[in-house]
């Protein structure tokens, strides 16, 4: 089948053929790109002489890199260059003119300092979509602050949600300051590539990690914008629906109700035995449960610590009530590799073999596509400058040490 006959089937991933220069490091940006390889795009990691700094965090390595950067990069390719010589500048400035899509996260203006001067770039390429992630965004008073993932779980208001009522505000257990940004960049990016079948013409995004917690708000921000009040941690708790929230068994494992509903309500009363509740004047409304949460929190506490966790699954679903026990990180993953869903991917490569978490969006009909290993430090240099430029090994020699070579175990 030809590619065209592929992607008139529907079987050729959405995102084939098309360029994605990936000038990012750390999080926010490689996981924006890694969406779109797992899409089908070609995504180059360009990388600087010393690599994306991810590649040694600690604790957990594989031969010389670290899980942090084995989870975030797969499906790409990588070449290094000297950005701070000549040669190493015009390269780039050769593969961003091939390329669809580069996504960068610099501080705001470094690239402009260098060289890179996006306007001048998409003069000479009108076609081009430059996407930049950035913490507060490429304009405003805050432009130039650095920022990390708690940097904005704080400013955003994230932090202070988080946690237990009383207590010191918590960091949220993963890095949604950085992977949110990431997809939110990958729909900006997708969104104009779509609007360039039809215009011919590229754009520049702008995304800002604050602006992305922010959004991520959701009903906390109109509460707060509509109703003038100051939301408050909530544990594990809802602020509008008392019967959504964990309780603990008497084994002491944790599990989740989310009764949200009339019918949830008095199955949720039916499976504990407290079949009286329906009836008190106190429960009869959502709004009458809301008021009266004081009481009726402690009578479901106690019922809920009359048999373990678990055997409260079954009785909960019977009667159609959401449930669910609270798992570890490798209980959940657990589930996943049972679970038919290709989320659990075995990557092989460098000598290595890794597990990691797959892509979640799949399109009826097809399978995803093979993932490959993430790459070694400059492992693709030749064979990315033979395709995107034409150049032939001479060539590549020619540009001397604005080219990091890859090493020897790495192959090309």
């Amino acid at each position: 089948m030809t590619g065209t006959d592929a992607r008139a089937s529907g079987t050729a991933p959405p995102l084939a053929g098309y360029r994605i220069l990936d000038m990012t490091t750390f999080l926010s940006g490689p996981f924006c790109t890694q969406i779109l390889a797992d899409l089908g795009a070609e995504v180059v990691k360009l990388e600087a002489p010393e690599g994306d700094s991810s590649r040694a965090i600690p604790p957990h390595f594989v031969g010389a890199e670290s899980a942090y950067y084995l989870g975030i990069n797969r499906s790409k390719r990588s070449i290094a260059v000297d950005l701070k010589s000549p040669a190493g500048l015009d390269l780039v400035r050769r593969l961003i003119g091939q390329a669809d899509v580069v996504v960068e996260n610099f501080r705001p203006g470094v690239l402009a300092r260098i060289g890179l001067d996006v306007a001048a770039l998409r003069a000479a390429s009108p076609g081009l979509i430059w996407a930049s992630i950035s913490g507060f965004g490429q304009s405003g008073p805050w432009r130039d602050l650095p920022a990390y993932d708690m940097i904005v779980q704080a400013l955003s208001g994230v932090m202070s949600l988080t946690g237990q009522p009383g207590q010191p505000a918590v960091r949220l257990g993963i890095p949604a300051g950085d992977t949110v940004a990431g997809m939110y960049a990958a729909i900006a990016i997708n969104a104009a590539l779509a609007d360039r079948q039809r215009s011919g013409l590229g754009r520049v995004i702008d995304v800002a990690m604050l602006d992305c917690q922010l959004a991520m708000l959701a009903y906390q921000s109109t509460y707060s914008l509509v109703a003038g009040v100051t939301p408050e941690p909530q544990g594990a708790r809802h602020d509008s629906i008392p019967t959504y929230r964990s309780f603990v068994g008497r084994d002491g494992r944790e599990l989740v109700v989310t009764a949200n509903t009339e019918r949830m309500w008095r199955g949720l009363c039916e499976a504990l035995g407290l079949d009286e509740l329906p009836g008190d004047a106190r429960f009869a409304s959502a709004a009458a449960r809301l008021e009266h949460r004081g009481a009726l929190w402690p009578l479901l506490e106690r019922a809920f610590a009359t048999r373990d966790a678990q055997a409260w699954i079954e009785p909960l679903r019977a009667r159609g009530v959401p449930v669910a026990l609270i798992k570890t990180v490798p209980e959940a993953l657990a589930d996943a590799r049972q679970g038919e869903r290709e989320m659990i991917l075995h990557l092989e490569g460098g000598g290595h073999a890794i597990d990691v978490v797959g892509n979640p969006i799949k399109y009826a009909g097809s399978r995803q596509q093979a993932a490959g290993y993430p790459p070694a430090l400059g492992e693709h240099a030749a064979q990315v400058l033979a395709d995107w430029l034409g150049m032939d090994g001479t060539q590549v020699a020619a540009l001397g040490d604005a080219l990091v070579r890859p090493a020897p175990e790495a192959g090309s």
